[in-house]
C-alpha cells in the first residue's frame, strides 16, 4: 500500500492501476476531493450522471465509468455513501466493505482510492475502517490511498 496527496498531478502519475474508486454522497454537490478532480478532468461527466439521477450517491449505489484515456487508470468505480454529512463509523465500514465487494467482483488487481468520511469521522476511525473493511480483500495487490498527511501517517503504522 502507498499513500499520496490528493491532486490532479497525483492522479496523472498513478501508472499501472486498473481501477480508481471514488466515494460520493447524495448530499455532496459540487463534488469534492478526488471525485471533484475527476469530474473536472472528465468535463463534468460525473456531475451530469448525478444531475440526470442515474446515480444518486445513495449507500447502495455503484457506478462504473470508463476514463476514455483522460487518466492512466482505465476504470472508475463510484460508490455511494448516503448522506456524507451523516457518515459514522458503522456506515463507513459498510461502504468500504461494499467497495471491496464491487472491486472484487470485477477482479480489480490494483486500486487507488480516497477513504470517505473526511471531516465527519476522525482520521483514526477512517484508517481503522479501511484496514479492517477494505484492505483484507486486496491482500497482495496494489492499493494507493489518496489523502492528507495525518491520514497518511496513520496508514503508515
Amino acid at each position: 500500500m502507498t499513500t499520496h496527496d490528493i491532486s490532479l498531478e497525483t492522479l496523472d502519475a498513478l501508472q499501472g492501476y486498473d481501477a480508481l474508486c471514488l466515494f460520493v454522497g447524495e448530499d455532496e454537490r459540487p463534488l469534492q476531493g478526488t471525485a471533484g478532480y475527476v469530474d473536472w478532468r472528465m468535463c463534468g461527466g460525473l456531475s451530469h450522471v448525478l444531475k440526470e439521477g442515474f446515480f444518486t450517491g445513495a449507500e447502495a449505489d455503484s457506478l462504473l465509468v470508463p476514463t476514455l484515456g483522460r487518466f492512466p487508470i482505465p476504470r472508475i468505480f463510484v460508490i455511494g455513501v448516503g448522506a456524507s454529512k451523516r457518515v459514522n463509523p458503522e456506515s463507513l465500514g459498510r461502504v468500504l466493505a461494499r467497495a471491496a465487494e464491487v472491486l472484487g467482483k470485477v477482479k480489480a488487481e490494483s486500486v487507488a482510492l480516497e477513504i470517505p468520511g473526511e471531516g465527519v469521522v476522525d482520521e483514526g476511525t477512517r484508517a481503522g475502517a479501511f484496514k479492517t473493511q477494505f484492505l483484507p480483500a486486496f491482500k497482495n495487490r496494489r492499493v494507493a490511498v489518496l489523502g492528507g498527511k495525518p491520514l497518511q501517517r496513520l496508514l503508515a503504522d
